[in-house]
Order: C-alpha cells, then sequence, then structure tokens
C-alpha cells in the first residue's frame, strides 16, 4: 500500500469538512489527529488531538502546540514532536544529567537549540553551573513554550541564564576557543533548520569551544528508524575526541520510543563527581550508569563502525 493510500486511510472517508485542519493534523471521521510519517514512509505515528492552542509558520518552521488526549500538551515543529507534558522530563533529564554529573567542574554550559526550555531547567538546578547560554534560532518556539507549556519551560527568569536568538551554527563558528566546560545539542531531527546540527563542521566547531576536558552531548535519533543519522553523528565525533560514548533512553512519544543520546570528551576518567538533584522523575544514579550499558545488538553494530579515535588512527 502506498504512502498517499496509507494516508487516506488514517484520515478516514470523512475527513473534508468546511474547516480544514491546521497543518500537519488530519480528520478522522469526526476525531482530529497529528500524524507523523517516519522516513521511508513505512510507519506512522499517531496522536489523538483534544485541541489546538497555537499555530504560526515562521521563517523557520511551522510551530503547532496542541493538546492531545494521551500525553497533554506537546510542542510540534513541522509536523514531529518535540515535548509533551507527560514524558518531556525523561529526554530533558537524560540529556542534562549525565554530562554534568561527569564533568569535573561544569562552570560554563551551552544548549544549541532546546528552545522548550525543558533541557535549560534541568542545567540551572546544580549551583556549580555560573551561566548558561542557550541558543535558539527560533524565537517563537522560545515564546510558545513560555506561554503554553509553563510545566517545561519555567519562569525563566535565573539570571544565569542568557538566551540568544540566533543560528547556533554560526555562534559556534564565530565562539571564541575554549568557552566553555558542556555543550549540550538539543535539536530536533536533522530536516530544515536543525541540519546544519548534525555536520561534522558543527562538531569541529563545538570542539573548539570546549575548554580542556569539556564534554558534548549530542541527541543523536532513533537506532531503529534513523541508523544512518546515529552513525554519522558516531563517525564524526570518532574522528574528534578520544572517548564517545553512547547512551540510550526511553521517549515514547518519538519513533519506536527508544532513542540515542552521544557523550563525547578527551577526558579519561569516567565518573560521577556530584550528587544528581533530589527532584528528577526519571534520571537516577544507577539508571543513568545502565544507560551507557548498551544492549548486543546495538554494541556489536556501532563497533563495527569504522572512524576511531584520534590517538587509535
Amino acid at each position: 500500500m502506498g504512502l498517499r493510500t496509507v494516508r487516506n486511510a488514517i484520515r478516514g472517508e470523512r475527513t473534508l469538512t468546511s474547516t480544514p485542519p491546521p497543518k500537519h493534523l488530519v480528520r478522522r471521521e469526526d476525531e482530529l489527529w497529528l500524524v507523523d510519517v517516519e522516513d521511508g514512509g513505512g510507519t506512522l505515528l499517531g496522536f489523538r488531538i483534544r485541541e489546538v492552542l497555537f499555530k504560526a509558520q515562521t521563517p523557520y518552521q511551522y510551530i503547532l502546540v496542541v493538546d492531545s488526549f494521551d500525553y497533554g500538551k506537546m510542542l510540534v515543529l513541522d509536523g514531529i514532536v518535540q515535548t509533551t507534558v507527560r514524558d518531556g522530563f525523561i529526554y530533558n533529564e537524560m540529556i542534562t544529567h549525565p554530562p554534568l554529573l561527569l564533568h569535573p567542574d561544569p562552570r560554563r554550559v551551552l544548549i544549541v537549540g532546546g528552545g522548550d526550555l525543558g533541557a535549560a531547567r534541568e542545567v540551572l538546578k546544580y549551583p556549580e553551573v555560573e551561566s548558561l547560554v542557550l541558543v535558539e534560532i527560533d524565537a517563537q518556539v522560545v515564546e510558545a513554550a513560555r506561554t503554553y507549556l509553563p510545566e517545561i519551560a519555567g519562569s525563566g527568569d535565573d539570571p544565569r541564564l542568557e538566551l540568544r536568538t540566533e543560528d547556533g551554527t554560526r555562534y559556534l563558528e564565530a565562539a571564541s576557543p575554549a568557552q566553555f566546560d558542556v555543550i549540550l545539542v538539543d535539536s530536533s531531527d536533522p530536516v530544515g533548520p536543525a541540519v546544519g546540527l548534525f555536520r561534522p563542521e558543527f562538531y569541529a566547531a563545538a570542539k573548539h569551544a570546549l575548554r580542556p576536558g569539556g564534554i558534548l552531548v549530542v541527541q543523536s535519533e532513533s537506532p531503529l528508524y534513523h541508523r544512518s543519522t546515529v552513525e554519522s553523528v558516531l563517525t564524526a565525533l570518532r574522528e574528534l575526541f578520544s572517548n564517545v560514548r553512547p547512551y540510550w533512553s526511553v521517549v515514547p512519544t518519538y519513533a519506536g520510543g527508544f532513542w540515542l543520546f552521544t557523550l563525547a570528551t578527551d577526558l579519561e576518567e569516567f565518573e560521577f563527581r556530584r550528587t544528581l538533584p533530589g527532584d528528577t522523575k526519571f534520571a537516577t544514579p544507577s539508571g543513568i550508569r545502565a544507560a551507557f550499558d548498551l544492549p548486543p545488538f546495538l554494541r556489536d553494530w556501532m563497533d563495527g563502525l569504522t572512524a576511531f579515535p584520534p590517538e587509535k588512527r
């Protein structure tokens, strides 16, 4: 069955109404659905929508904030779920806490992307962090999150937080060397404005901006649906850093529910340096350690990739 046929089947026979649904939403009988077609067209993710709270076409992407039946309020960019009030804390805790627990002295942190401010909220739980710069290309993402998703964004009034509305790739290309202790790449999927955040040149610029012993963490997509992206991330980072450690988590609203992050550093010691904040909802010290213990099918595949750390080439 072709992709068009699949989409028509999901929409049902009564999709023609007097009021067309917003972009990326479809009607099935009397119900409104968000439908995300995964790469290749073989998988559809569907979420039944109670209400559209916000919609806007920006120069960069189409933004939706919707209230879903199963996951509550959602931030959706170009038809792809970014975060929800029901499970967003999982992703935000798992991209932030591993590097902040492992770094010896994480005073200056940079987040590229992350306009929903959920990752920033987690970073700022650490008193050791003296400054956090968040670079988000689309100001309307930040405003939508603050207005409609305060459960995720928080107040955003911490004086340590500096928000910059600009292209993250250009920001890092122009950055002075050795500015940051930790850099988090909290990007959307590698389409539209996020494409540049998955290129080797971007990772090289990120390393240039890291202080000695700094840590870079990159959200690395699904190992089930986006293997080519995972492979390109690992290959590029292994060319730059001596210690590249993928780790995984469960994110129910993402494709397959099984998501990867990649931590890259030149640190040799891989141990926790501080205590995890006490108000996490998902992350635990033992859970974070276990996340680096990859399932055999992933470990075997990743070990077979061809790029090696600099000192081993």
